[in-house]
């Protein structure tokens, strides 16, 4: 597997690999949809964010990550972070935290920042195991939110 910027026209091969997983859409850490896949939406979300990666096998999309700079300051968002359900437990969202990581140092950026639901702790462990720390609270789409926020150094 290799993980790789993604581009507009990586739209339909995303839009397929979510399908596969029996998947709508691609779901933010707070269990909202976030991401439209369908190939227009993908390459809406894929065009207006700073970045966004794919990781793939050799049949296509495993994974992706997409995160955007806050407009002012030294932090960027992940706005998404899926992974097929048949490569969970495989290293790709480690791997894909690590790109954006590695990436987002090139703008400044210096914290990583994620909303995790409140009442999720699985979530929450994923973050935690990775080094994100809590931040506090704030009132989402689904509900109460975690916010945490990880020093992109620790994740490269």
């Amino acid at each position: 597997m290799h993980v790789r910027a993604a581009r507009p026209d990586d739209a339909e091969a995303l839009r397929t690999a979510v399908s596969r997983a029996r998947e709508a859409t691609v779901f933010d850490d707070i269990g909202s949809p976030l991401l439209d896949v369908s190939a227009a939406g993908v390459r809406e979300a894929a065009a207006e964010a700073e970045w966004s990666f794919l990781m793939e096998d050799g049949d296509g999309p495993v994974g992706v990550a997409i995160a955007h700079p806050d407009a002012q300051g030294s932090e960027a968002e992940l706005l998404a972070l899926w992974v097929h359900p048949g490569h969970a437990g495989e290293g790709v969202a480690a791997e894909l935290l690590s790109r954006v990581a590695s990436s987002v140092t090139d703008r400044e950026v210096d914290t990583l920042r994620a909303s995790v639901p409140a009442d999720s702790p699985g979530a929450q462990e994923f973050f935690a195991a990775h080094g994100f720390d809590p931040r506090g609270t704030r009132r989402g789409p689904a509900g109460d939110e975690s916010v945490v926020a990880a020093d992109v150094n620790s994740l490269q």
